[in-house]
Formats: structure tokens, C-alpha cells, sequence
């Protein structure tokens, strides 16, 4: 893939799923990469398969909510490398349960990783791609950025918000000048474990969620997702749909405006009685 050779990119998230493709993507096309995860196992494995294909890379257990650490990795990413051109700001956590029954710590820890993990990588990496003079940011929104669902208002929640500020941020990038490109990111259903590793509210039946949505809605591989992202950044895209599901369903919103409220809700429920 053209135009990633020699960059520096980070990559939050980059134990497994769309985090660990998108870091060994970058390596095959020439990237040296800064990888980062809470799962320092995960992490390991993505070190040696960016390390197989023989791309320069550095790996740190980062948890992105902590802000003064994620400043001071900003700052040794920087002294490693000498420049960092592009952040994938993708970690994330998934959780289910309704508004009425989810408590408070649940909803703030979502919002902690999805949105302000996002802020707070960039954030603290802005300064030096601005600085690098050809940078750009990748943040990694969802489908549920998009349209909402029941069960779904904390992650909701944050991957609007998530699309909110990038899209401001793209604005305020060409409207300053500054040599930063920035694109938003809105995945389907991606075959990764991020159903499985997620929280659920009590009364949620966590284990035929997860059969479901791993049988039924993840069509798309993180190698696919990967692949479809980084030709959106080499293109300067402001935002790309990942996989068909998100294609489709993002033109139901277009057509239908709020009326998608009834069909998901309709949808949703016998599709997955159990989810909220």
C-alpha cells in the first residue's frame, strides 16, 4: 500500500482485532510502528508478527483513560523515533444495558476508554504531528456512531461523541493550516473478540449476545477492516464505512431519518431478545 513507507504511526488498541490488523497492515507497507494495549499478552503477539515482517517497532502497555501517561508515551514515542506521523486512536470496550438499569461507574467507563481514550491520544500527539508537517489522525468511531439502538446508550454515547469531535477537529485542521489530516472511522460488524470481552448489565444474557453477534452481524475480518481503512487515509477520506452491513445500514439512516428508531428497535429485538 502506497504512502505509509518510513511514517511513524501509533496504534492504540493493538493487541487483537482492528488494532492488531492495522498495526501489522502498516508494517507490511512500510511503517515503523509505536503499538500500545492494556493486554501486554495481545501485545506481545502483535510486537513479533510487526517484528516477523522486519518493520521497526516499540510496544507499551498504555491504558488510554490515564491522561498524564498517555502524554509522557506521546513524549517517548517521539524521543524513540524522532517524529510521529500518524495516530490510530482504536482502543475501545463494549458494554449492554439498558439507561435504567446501568449504573453510573459502567456509563463513565465507557466514555472513559471510547471517547476520552480518543481525545486524550489526540490530544497529547496533536502538537507533534503538526509539528512533523505531514500528519494525520485516525479515530475510531463505529457504526453506533451513526445510529443508535437499544441496550447500546453508553457506547452509543461515546462513539457519537467520538464523531463529533473528529469531524470539528477536521475542520479546524484546514480552516488553521495545519499539516494534520483527520479521518473518522465507522465499523460494522467486525469479527473481533470485543463482544465477548465486554460488560454487561445484570439480566443481560451476555453469552447468546455473543453467539449471536458473532454468527449473525460480524461479516467483516480485522485483515479486510485494516486493508479498507488504511486506503481511506491514503486518500484523505474524512470518513470510511467498514464492511457492506455499514454501507447499508448508514443509507437506511440517510433515507429514513429518525423512522430508523422503529425498524432497529423492531429489528433488534427479535433479532436479539436478551440485549437490553
Amino acid at each position: 500500500m502506497e504512502g505509509f513507507a518510513g511514517k511513524i504511526a501509533v496504534v492504540t488498541g493493538a493487541g487483537s482485532g482492528i488494532g492488531q490488523a492495522l498495526a501489522v497492515e502498516l508494517a507490511r507497507s512500510g511503517a515503523k510502528l509505536a503499538i500500545s494495549d492494556v493486554d501486554t499478552d495481545g501485545l506481545a503477539a502483535t510486537e513479533q508478527r510487526i517484528k516477523a515482517i522486519g518493520a521497526p517497532v516499540k510496544a507499551d502497555r498504555l491504558d488510554v483513560t490515564e491522561r498524564e501517561a498517555f502524554e509522557l508515551y506521546a513524549d517517548s514515542v517521539v524521543a524513540h523515533f524522532g517524529t510521529v506521523n500518524q495516530i490510530y486512536n482504536n482502543a475501545g470496550i463494549a458494554y449492554v444495558g439498558d439507561v435504567e438499569v446501568t449504573p453510573y461507574k459502567d456509563l463513565e467507563r465507557v466514555m472513559d476508554v471510547d471517547f476520552w481514550g480518543v481525545v486524550n491520544g489526540t490530544k497529547a500527539f496533536l502538537p507533534h504531528l503538526i509539528a512533523s508537517g505531514d500528519g494525520h489522525i485516525v479515530n475510531v468511531s463505529s457504526l453506533f456512531g451513526i445510529f443508535s439502538v437499544p441496550g447500546q446508550a453508553a457506547y452509543n454515547s461515546a462513539k457519537f461523541a467520538v464523531r463529533g469531535f473528529t469531524e470539528a477537529l477536521r475542520q479546524e485542521m484546514i480552516a488553521n493550516g495545519h499539516p494534520v489530516k483527520v479521518t473518522t472511522v465507522h465499523p460494522g460488524g467486525i469479527k473481533t473478540a470485543i463482544m465477548r470481552n465486554s460488560t454487561a448489565a445484570e439480566g443481560v444474557d451476555k453469552e447468546g449476545l455473543t453467539q449471536t453477534f458473532d454468527k449473525k452481524l460480524t461479516i467483516t475480518t480485522p485483515e479486510k477492516a485494516a486493508r479498507e481503512i488504511l486506503a481511506a487515509v491514503r486518500k484523505n477520506k474524512p470518513r470510511v464505512l467498514v464492511g457492506p452491513d455499514a454501507k447499508v445500514l448508514d443509507a437506511i439512516v440517510r433515507l429514513t431519518g429518525a423512522g430508523y428508531q422503529r425498524l432497529f428497535n423492531t429489528v433488534v429485538t427479535r433479532l436479539i431478545p436478551n440485549a437490553h
